[in-house]
Order: structure tokens, then sequence, then C-alpha cells
């Protein structure tokens, strides 16, 4: 029972994490539609994204230190 809270949080996580994932995609499908194209990432893009997501994981794990 005691680790009970940790699992919760990693189901919650991956939770999370899949809606977000979904919900990023669909977003670059409607933008890849309404411009009709194909939905193309470029190296300095990929960068981007990667460090935006090291980024917001970082300051989820810093919420319970202040």
């Amino acid at each position: 029972m005691e680790n009970n809270w940790k699992t919760k949080t990693i189901i919650m996580g991956i939770a999370i994490g899949a809606v977000a994932g979904a919900i990023s995609a669909f977003l670059l499908i409607q933008k890849a539609e309404s411009e009709q194209t194909t939905p193309k990432l470029s190296p300095g893009e990929g960068v981007q994204v990667g460090l935006g997501v090291l980024g917001l994981m970082r300051l989820i794990a810093g919420l319970g230190t202040e």
C-alpha cells in the first residue's frame, strides 16, 4: 500500500503524456491539411520541441521544491 501513490502518479503521467501527444499530432495534421502539404519537422524544429519538453519536465520536477 505504501507505493500506491507512486503507481497512480506513473499511470497519470502516462495518460497525460499520451493525451498531449495525440493532441499535438492532431494539431500538426490539421495544419498540414489546411496548407495542403504533408507534415514535416526540420532538425531545427525537432531540437526546439526537444528543448521545450525538457524545460517542461524541469518545471514539473521543481514543483515540490518551493
